[in-house]
């Protein structure tokens, strides 16, 4: 190798220790908020679909909405935002999953209900407002539950290298080690 050229992990070296933790929690948060954003479009669209073909108040469309994107939300934080966790669990991980989100429910549609009721501030205009800010509330206390105690990193996996699948091999900066992630697991 001549004095001139740089090996691949010099590089990693001098980067601070912490930067690439964050570099791991940003993708993650936009990983979440991919599907959050999605699910955020069925969330109003079943709210508004409710509203105008029933006759139900406007609170009670909005847990219905809640719950279907609850549903669509876990699928895809499971197969895309933290496929990579723990899977030896389910069954707790859907308890605590449907623990959160109905504390998460009940966060984004106390919201509604004291704009709606407490206030007075209704029609369609205002309850999406506020159905969308309730969303917005509740996301903050969602992400922080479901990373924290749903759907949690296997031991020696997080954070390792930077890498948020921590495992240095499975590198895309070294193509004759990259495994794809969508590898199914074994049976």
């Amino acid at each position: 190798m001549r004095p001139t050229e740089s090996r691949p992990t010099e590089s990693r070296k001098r980067r601070p220790p912490g930067r690439g933790r964050l570099s791991a929690l940003a993708r993650e948060f936009a990983k979440f908020g991919t599907v959050g954003g999605l699910g955020i479009f069925v969330n109003l669209g079943v709210f508004n679909v409710c509203r105008g073909a029933t006759g139900l108040p406007v609170v009670r469309c909005s847990v219905v909405a809640t719950a279907v994107a609850i549903a669509f939300n876990y699928l895809g934080l499971r197969h895309f935002t933290y496929r990579d966790r723990d899977r030896s669990h389910r069954s707790r991980e859907i308890a605590l999953f449907a623990a959160f989100s109905g504390i998460g429910l009940v966060i984004e549609n106390g919201v509604l209900y004291t704009a709606t009721y407490g206030f007075g501030w209704g029609g369609a205009l205002l309850g999406n407002l506020f159905k969308f800010l309730g969303i917005a509330t509740a996301t903050l206390f969602r992400f922080w539950s479901y990373r924290a105690w749903v759907f949690r990193a296997l031991p020696g996996r997080a954070g390792r290298h930077g890498s948020p699948h921590g495992d240095p091999s499975n590198s895309t900066s070294n193509p004759a080690a990259y495994q794809p992630e969508t590898t199914a697991p074994p049976p």
